[in-house]
Order: C-alpha cells, then sequence, then structure tokens
C-alpha cells in the first residue's frame, strides 16, 4: 500500500494526456530488475480493472471498491443505472463522498459508462443525448475520474453512411470540447451494429477533432473482419483511449485472439486501462476477477518477454 501523497499523485497521473500511471502494482514490474536503471518495458503501463456492466452491477460502491482491491483491479469504468448509484443526480456534497471512498483506496474511478449515442436521425434526440453526456462528464470530473464512455449504437436506416459519421463525429467534437474544459476524456466505444466496424469508426474518426477524443476498442468478432485484427487495429491504433474493453479468456465465445491483441499493445507501448467487460454469471463474481486479473497480468508480462522489445527510457 502506497502512503497518502504517493497514492494521490498516482491517480492524477492518470489522464487525458496519455495514462502516464506509474508502475507502482502488480506483476508488470516481475522484469524491471534486469532492465539499466531509469528504463522500463514496453506495455508496462498498462493496467487491469474492471466495467461494472454484468460483473459489479449488483455491489454498492464500498463492496465493488473492497472487491477490486482483492482482485488487484485498481481501476473501474462505472456503468450507469447499477447498484453503486454513481448517477449526475447526485449532489455535491454525494460526490464529495463518492471521490473521498476513492482516494482513500487504491482503486482508481476512471469514469462513467453511459450510454449516450449520437447516430440518431432527429436532431433533437442528439442534442438531447450531447446534453446528457454532458452531466456526466461533470460527474466524472467531480468524483475524481478521468473520462466518459459514449458509443454509437447502429447506423439508422436510409441515412447515408457518410452522413451519419459526419454527425457522430461533430457531436463528439462538441461534447469533447466541453470535457476539456474539466479535464476529461471522451471515451468512445466500438458499439452497434454497422458502428462496431473499426472501418466506420475510423470514419467517424476522419470527422473528430479534439485529441481527447478517443476509440474504446471493445474486442467485438468484428474486428476480425475484412483484412483482419491487425489491419482494423491500425485503422484507429493513433486515436485509441486511455481504456480497452476485454472479456473473460474462459468465455471466449468468438474465439478472439487476445494474445495478437495484447501483442499490438505492447508493441505500441499502450498506457491505458484494460478493463474487463465480462459476460456470464459466475457463483462468486470477486473470485473471477481475481483469476481474471491474474490471467490478464500474466498475459503482459509474457508478451513482454516473448516480443523481448528494447527498453523505454523513464522520461
Amino acid at each position: 500500500m502506497v502512503d497518502t501523497t504517493r497514492r494521490s499523485f498516482l491517480k492524477q497521473s492518470l489522464n487525458i494526456g496519455g495514462a502516464m500511471f506509474a508502475a507502482e502494482f502488480g506483476a508488470l514490474e516481475a522484469l524491471a530488475g534486469a532492465l539499466p536503471s531509469g528504463y522500463r518495458q514496453s506495455g508496462s503501463l498498462m493496467r487491469f480493472g474492471l466495467v461494472t456492466y454484468l460483473w459489479g452491477k449488483d455491489w454498492d460502491l464500498p463492496t465493488l471498491i473492497r472487491n477490486c482491491e482483492r482482485a488487484k483491479a485498481f481501476g473501474v469504468e462505472l456503468r450507469t443505472q447499477h447498484a453503486h448509484k454513481v448517477e449526475a443526480d447526485l449532489s455535491p456534497q454525494q460526490r464529495k463522498e463518492v471521490k473521498k471512498r476513492f482516494d482513500d483506496s487504491p482503486v482508481v474511478f476512471v469514469g462513467p459508462g453511459c450510454n449516450f449515442a449520437f447516430h440518431y436521425p432527429d436532431k433533437a434526440r442528439v442534442k438531447q443525448e450531447i446534453e446528457g453526456a454532458k452531466q456526466y462528464v461533470k460527474l466524472s470530473h467531480d468524483c475524481g475520474g478521468s473520462g466518459l464512455k459514449v458509443k454509437p449504437n447502429g447506423l439508422p436506416k436510409g441515412v447515408p453512411v457518410e452522413k451519419t459519421c459526419e454527425q457522430i463525429g461533430k457531436s463528439l467534437n462538441v461534447l469533447g470540447r466541453y470535457a476539456a474544459d474539466y479535464g476529461q476524456e471522451i471515451r468512445v466505444e466500438v458499439h452497434g451494429s454497422g458502428t462496431n466496424d473499426l472501418p466506420i469508426m475510423k470514419k467517424i474518426f476522419d470527422w473528430v477533432t479534439e485529441r481527447n477524443v478517443g476509440v474504446c476498442w471493445n474486442c467485438n468478432h468484428q474486428d476480425l473482419k475484412g483484412r483482419g485484427l491487425e489491419y482494423n487495429f491500425n485503422l484507429v491504433k493513433n486515436r485509441l483511449a486511455t481504456t480497452c474493453h476485454i472479456h473473460a479468456t474462459n468465455d471466449n465465445k468468438y474465439h478472439y485472439p487476445y494474445q495478437q491483441l495484447m501483442n499490438l499493445l505492447v508493441r505500441m507501448d499502450y498506457k491505458g486501462w484494460m478493463l474487463i467487460e465480462a459476460h456470464g454469471k459466475p457463483k462468486d463474481p470477486a473470485k473471477a476477477l481475481v483469476e481474471q486479473s491474474e490471467i490478464w497480468t500474466k498475459m503482459i508480462v509474457g508478451t513482454q518477454k516473448k516480443l523481448n522489445l528494447p527498453p523505454i527510457k523513464i522520461k
């Protein structure tokens, strides 16, 4: 356990500029002793955490934080409308209390996970979605989070794809500019029928000019379509957000090539959160989270050993 001052520094260092989260926890430092002083491994700034989409949806906030501590899942994206009740209607005092709970723990509040989307043909609906998302940007800021997860949710029938992509991209710019005033990142989940294809996500981001807006990789089976994972990954590689959604390896419904994804992330020295968004209903979700944390940590370290990339000088 780090002292309060050190912990605050670590939390603050996860920011929209690149998730420079100091190497403090877990087995990612297993190889550090073999490196020259002042150097680190590529990929060593990745950290494991949880999305409370299914696992954790029924935990109140104290239970959630306690279970994440146990699992060494040191970051959490709080899905809205779940039992932890971190919502935009919290009073200023309640927001301070949420922030204090995280400040008193090694667990980082990564930010809210919301369903706001900007693909709708109805302009009034799009405006409503943007204004709703703004409320959660403010909530994230007040509670100590670093960003907000949003999504597109499909390609409307009868509307040219290019028009929808432009509309989503421009909406994200509006939200991104607002979020920048609060030091927040907008994380756009690769989601929705059609919009979960990486070439479409690339078209959306061709319109995105705000640098605090990034792609939240989502480990969909669509990632493997066309010319394959590496090609699709490279389409958005330079626009990745500081969150990546992954799934439980023992529920590999689509036979997803997680090792290939890990190779790509370590090679690029990804500096974000690997947040598990697991399906299935384990009897003991807290225990299952511990198991997944161990699996992913070993995978990162194993990938570092396998790739044997040149060490990176710590700035």
